[in-house]
């Protein structure tokens, strides 16, 4: 790694005030861009009609309050006190689960001895000592405001707003055409359901299935996602990129010098943001997204091409630890990229701080790598793979090392597939299984061949293989023979003993042989191994008790 010191806050003060100024400048080219109206959004309609959960005691006050204004459902956990009867229904139960959102909760619950219950609410107010819905992100209308008394009076004054018609943006688009999570029954790449606190997705077959009633903006899901089959669309990709490239170009024709752009959300992260004031050095340019987690590999490296000297996202104690873990690994990938390349770093900081302080002392430290001598204009794309094609390209251009080959760490989504040629039959099981066309037959040849751009490295090739005769090989290529096919494995075609048609691999042909030989249906016909699928029948239907004479050739 080509190591660029940092020395913290700049020991010149005259270049941090011409940064400062030049980091309003970055500012006002932001706030010129208007703000961003979804095209499409989810509905949701609440009655207002509440179920509270929890003991006797915690629950029916809360209950009683919330009854003066909305319908009311109370389920207590254990037998409540005796006295007057509530004006709503109250439900003893011994277990109870709640699934749904805003408008749309189910409950069941049920009591030793009796029946199960089953309800249908718009809001619920959970005050059990663990909660019923156990999602890092809560969905809408589901309050859970533990024990704190004051959480709970803020909790009960929402729930009462809570009445009408309300809409959100939907967040995300899905192309299942690319999805790379699952083929033929084996799984390949499980990155947006494993990463989303709101457990909006799931497992839908071969491909993914998102609740947008649950979804809650994160973007984390298109992050992480390798072939880009899922995106954000709140705003989408193309405006952050338009917004980035804005601001590094007001900064750069400003005299401000090694911007690093500090991605943050609107909740904790700009709070700490405001608090530092002018105390965050005149270089650090603060851009808010809807959600910290929701830019990855492909903006990052698109903010280096134009010319940011890092990239910094800010994360807190209210961000699920999947994001920080995610973001992360795909900080390691994109540091691997350029000092693979030779441009001088670190360029990454992943932050994960909860007070002002914190914040002023790792700022000081923030990237300082070397950025390239020229920054790039092309525009971020829809398609997450054309966005890093384009970084790539001219980070590759203008690198002080012209590498063609970077070593990348296991779990990249790049890379290539090394094919044991000895174990491989070119059955093309591989071809059928890959998402991203990476993996192509001959078109009419015994070859196996390979386009190392397409590749996502999601493993559906190596788990599909009969032979086991694919291994994954993370790593980065550049130069032309990156969008080039090139050939893997190739064979002698096999031809029909009878017809003389190809049909197949001389290697398939023999493996074929070598298994099936002892199998009641060939061992005393193997010659019909060395047939055509047509041929085969017609032999296997002619009369054996029939003198015939049929012309066999042989390889």
């Amino acid at each position: 790694m080509n190591i660029r010191l940092n020395d913290g806050a700049s020991a010149d003060p005259v270049r941090n005030q011409r940064d400062v100024l030049a980091r309003q400048a970055a500012h006002a080219a932001l706030d010129a861009f208007p703000a961003f109206e979804p095209a499409i959004t989810v509905d949701y309609r609440s009655a207002g009609r509440v179920l509270v959960v929890g003991t006797a005691a915690q629950a029916l006050p809360w209950a009683d309050r919330l009854a003066a204004a909305l319908p009311v459902t109370a389920i207590v956990l254990d037998e409540p006190s005796p006295g007057a009867a509530p004006a709503y229904p109250v439900h003893v139960a011994r277990t109870v689960a709640v699934a749904g959102w805003l408008g749309a909760f189910e409950a069941r619950w049920q009591a030793a001895g009796q029946p199960v219950g089953k309800g249908t609410f718009d809001l619920v107010l959970d005050l059990c000592p663990a909660r019923l819905i156990p999602s890092h992100q809560r969905p809408h209308g589901y309050y859970a405001p533990g024990e704190d008394e004051s959480a709970r009076a803020a909790a009960a004054g929402e729930l009462l707003d809570m009445v009408g018609d309300f809409e959100k943006p939907k967040y995300f688009n899905y192309k299942e055409r690319v999805c790379a999570h699952s083929r033929n029954g084996r799984q390949g790449c499980n990155a947006c359901v494993d990463i989303c606190s709101a457990q909006a997705i799931v497992g839908d077959g071969d491909k993914i299935k998102v609740n947008p009633y649950l979804c809650a903006g994160c973007g984390a899901c298109s992050t992480v996602c390798p072939t880009g089959a899922i995106t954000y669309a709140y705003p989408p990709a193309q405006l952050t990129g338009k917004r980035i490239q804005a601001a590094l170009r007001a900064f750069r024709e400003a005299g401000g010098e090694e911007p690093v752009l500090l991605l943050h959300d609107g909740g904790r992260g700009e709070a700490l943001l405001a608090q530092l004031g002018a105390e965050a050095p005149g270089r650090i340019l603060g851009l808010r997204l809807h959600h910290a987690a929701a830019t990855g590999i492909d903006v990052w490296l698109a903010a280096l091409a134009y010319g940011a000297s890092g990239v910094a996202v800010l994360m807190t104690g209210e961000h699920a630890p999947q994001y920080v873990a995610a973001l992360d690994q795909q900080m390691a990938v994109a540091q691997a990229v350029v000092d693979g390349l030779g441009y001088a770093g670190p360029h990454f900081q992943l932050l994960r701080i909860d007070a002002p302080d914190e914040l002023a002392l790792a700022l000081r430290h923030a990237p300082r790598g070397e950025a390239p001598r020229e920054p790039a204009v092309f525009h971020l794309a829809a398609d997450k793979r054309n966005t890093l094609d384009y970084a790539l390209e001219h980070l590759h251009r203008h690198a002080p090392l012209q590498a063609d080959i970077v070593p990348l760490p296991p779990g990249a989504p790049f890379g290539a597939v090394a094919v044991d040629r000895q174990a491989c039959s070119l059955c093309m099981s591989c071809v059928g299984a890959c998402p991203a066309s990476a993996l192509q037959d001959g078109q009419g040849l015994p070859q196996l061949r390979f386009i190392e751009k397409n590749c996502v490295q999601c493993g559906l090739c190596a788990s599909t293989c009969p032979e086991n005769a694919i291994t994954l090989v993370p790593r980065m290529r550049f130069g032309e023979t990156r969008m080039q096919a090139v050939v893997l494995n190739e064979s002698q075609p096999f031809h029909c003993i009878r017809c003389s048609k190809p049909f197949g691999t001389l290697q398939m042909v023999e493996n074929m042989l070598g298994r099936l030989a002892a199998h009641p249906a060939f061992s005393a016909n193997l010659d019909r191994l060395r047939m055509c699928g047509d041929c085969r029948v017609i032999d296997m239907m002619e009369p054996r008790d029939e003198m015939r004479v049929t012309v066999l050739k042989r390889d």
